[in-house]
């Protein structure tokens, strides 16, 4: 009995200790995550095998394994940015990322989990200052919004490409632009369109008055060929085909044939 103790000492330490060891080894990676392991008696990070995916893993219990998030994921950025001459612009962007799940080793060796900081954020006010300092005020407040929009991922995207980040768009959220300049381009905008209008005003009358005087000149010509191709003969002939259909309608009448100017049947009376 006095052996007892002795005995379930050891094994109640051996189970404490079995129990830490698990606990040191079991690694569970979420969803949407990806592990990085370092072998602390090995090689450091592992860079020549797959991250550790989703699920339950075992490991040695003196290695130790890092969690990236691997979704897509954003940041924001607000800016302050020079034009082409030389004023200050206030540029808000969105930029869409994820980590290279493949390159998720050569990430945390090189750049570790503050790569964002360090890497891309740097990289898309660079992008950004490069971009908008190409055009004038007016070009970005008004109708190169998408282009630099553009230019400013394909620059980003270039930076970083080589650092194991997968840039997946740009946004540019708004152009902030002094309010001086900003009314300045407005009046401009709108006496634009005011003579764009006027314009369009001028060329409508324009065709307007040009289809009065086309349809005048049809008239005009047409009035010209009938008068010169109706002679004495015609008129006389359509005279009678006229009073030939009076003669035959039911109302009561006089018809005196040869009576008229030229010799036309008068009729004298209907009802």
């Amino acid at each position: 009995m006095e052996k007892l103790p002795k005995i379930g000492i050891p094994l109640i330490v051996i189970l404490i200790l079995a129990i830490i060891l698990i606990a040191k080894s079991a690694v569970t990676i979420d969803a949407g995550e990806g592990g990085v392991l370092f072998k602390t008696f090995g090689v450091g990070v592992v860079t020549d095998e797959p991250p550790l995916s989703e699920g339950f893993h075992l490991i040695a219990p003196w290695n130790k394994v890092i969690i990236y998030e691997v979704r897509q994921q954003e940041i924001f950025e607000k800016m302050q940015v020079l034009s082409s001459n030389g004023l200050e612009i206030e540029l808000e962007a969105t930029a869409w990322y994820q980590p290279s799940y493949a390159s998720l080793g050569f990430l945390h060796k090189e750049k570790g989990q503050s790569y964002v900081q360090r890497i891309l954020q740097p990289a898309l006010r660079s992008a950004a200052r490069s971009v908008v300092g190409r055009y004038t005020p007016e070009q970005l407040y008004s109708s190169k919004r998408d282009v630099i929009q553009v230019e400013i991922y394909e620059e980003t995207k270039k930076i970083v490409e080589d650092q194991f980040i997968q840039l997946n768009e740009i946004l540019i959220r708004d152009v902030t632009l002094p309010r001086t300049i900003k009314d300045a381009i407005e009046r401009k905008l709108k006496q634009e369109q005011e003579s764009l209008e006027y314009e369009f005003r001028l060329v409508t009358a324009s065709k307007e008055a040009e289809k009065v005087i086309i349809e005048a000149r049809g008239k005009a010509d047409a009035n010209r060929i009938l008068s010169a191709s109706l002679t004495d003969k015609i008129l006389r002939d359509k005279g009678i085909e006229a009073t030939l259909r009076l003669s035959q309608s039911p109302n009561s009448k006089v018809i005196v044939i040869g009576s008229g100017e030229s010799g036309l049947p008068l009729i004298l009376g209907n009802n």
